[in-house]
C-alpha cells in the first residue's frame, strides 16, 4: 500500500478520490435494492447460500478451475486432481468465512492462517500450510505474475496491514476490502491458494462492515465475470500504489460487488417467478 492519506487513517483519502467516491455510491445503492427484495424478507437463507455456492465457484474459476455451477453443485469428491482440489478449497473458504468475523478484527493474522490452513488442506507441503512462507520458498501463483516479496518484507507489510484492521478505519467498507484483498494479492503470503485467500477475506471484511451482513453479494462472481485479464490489469493498479492506480482497483471491485447483486437479484427473481 503506497498513498498520500494520513498516517492516523491511510485508507480514508482513498475513499474521497472522484472516481472511488462514485463506485462506493454506486454500491451502496445497488447493495440496498437487493436487500429491499420482496424474497429477501421470507427467503434471504435461500439467497445466502446460493451466493455462497455461486462465489465459491467464481473464486475458483480466476484460480484456473472454470467448472459449471451445475457440476459444482453436484460434486461431492473435491480430492482427486489438480481442479477439483481447487474448487473444493473454495468451497471450504466460503464455508469457514463466515465462521470469523468476529475473530478479524481482533486478531486479523490468525483468521488469514486459519484460512490458508482450511484451502490447503490435504496439501502435499504441509509443514507450510497455515503459516506465512519462509525465506526461501517458493509460491504457486499462476494468475499474478509479478514477483513476489521476500518473506521479511511480507511479514511487515502484514504486521501493517493487520495494525489498520484492528485500529479500524473511518474508510468506506468497499475501500477497506478492495485494500484487503490487493495488498494479499501482492505479498501472496502462503506458499499456495493467496488468490483465494485474498478474495475469502475481502467477503470478510464485506460481510464484517455490514456493508452485507448476510453475505448475498458475492464480489467473487463479479472478479470472474469481468475476466481473468481485466482482474490482473486493475491489480496492476494497485501494485502502482498511485492514486489513479488504487482508484482504478477499487472501482473494480465495486464493479464485481455491483455484478454479484446482479446475480443475486436474478436468483431471487428465480424464486418469486417459482413461488407464483
Amino acid at each position: 500500500m503506497s498513498t498520500n492519506a494520513s498516517p492516523a487513517d491511510p485508507l480514508a483519502t482513498l475513499g474521497t478520490l472522484p472516481d472511488v467516491a462514485d463506485s462506493v455510491d454506486s454500491v451502496r445503492k445497488a447493495v440496498d435494492r437487493v436487500y429491499g427484495h420482496r424474497v429477501m424478507r421470507r427467503r434471504s437463507n435461500e439467497i445466502t447460500s446460493e451466493a455462497a455456492l455461486r462465489g465459491a465457484r467464481a473464486s475458483a474459476a480466476l484460480s484456473g478451475a472454470d467448472w459449471a455451477l451445475e457440476e459444482v453443485r453436484r460434486r461431492t469428491d473435491f480430492g482427486s486432481e489438480p481442479e477439483a482440489r481447487t474448487v473444493g478449497a473454495a468451497l471450504r473458504l466460503t464455508a469457514e468465512a463466515g465462521q470469523l468475523l468476529s475473530i478479524w478484527r481482533q486478531s486479523p493474522l490468525r483468521v488469514l492462517a486459519r484460512l490458508h490452513l482450511v484451502a490447503a488442506s490435504g496439501s502435499d507441503a504441509a509443514e507450510a500450510v497455515g503459516r506465512p512462507r519462509l525465506s526461501g520458498e517458493s509460491v504457486d501463483e499462476p494468475l499474478i505474475e509479478a514477483p513476489a516479496p521476500g518473506a521479511a518484507e511480507v511479514a511487515g507489510r502484514l504486521d501493517g496491514l493487520a495494525e489498520l484492521i484492528i485500529r479500524g478505519s473511518s474508510a468506506p467498507a468497499l475501500v477497506t476490502a478492495a485494500v484487503v484483498h490487493g495488498e494479499l494479492l501482492a505479498l501472496r503470503p502462503f506458499v499456495s491458494c493467496n488468490g483465494l485467500v485474498a478474495r475469502a477475506a475481502e467477503r470478510i471484511v464485506l460481510v464484517g462492515s455490514g456493508l452485507d451482513p448476510k453475505s448475498i453479494c458475492p464480489a467473487e462472481v463479479g472478479h470472474a465475470e469481468q475476466g481473468r485479464a481485466a482482474y490482473t490489469a486493475a491489480f496492476e493498479g494497485y501494485l502502482s500504489g498511485t492514486a489513479e492506480g488504487m482508484a482504478t482497483w477499487i472501482a473494480h471491485c465495486g464493479r464485481s460487488v455491483e455484478l454479484g447483486v446482479r446475480e443475486s437479484t436474478a436468483v431471487c427473481e428465480a424464486l418469486q417467478r417459482g413461488a407464483a
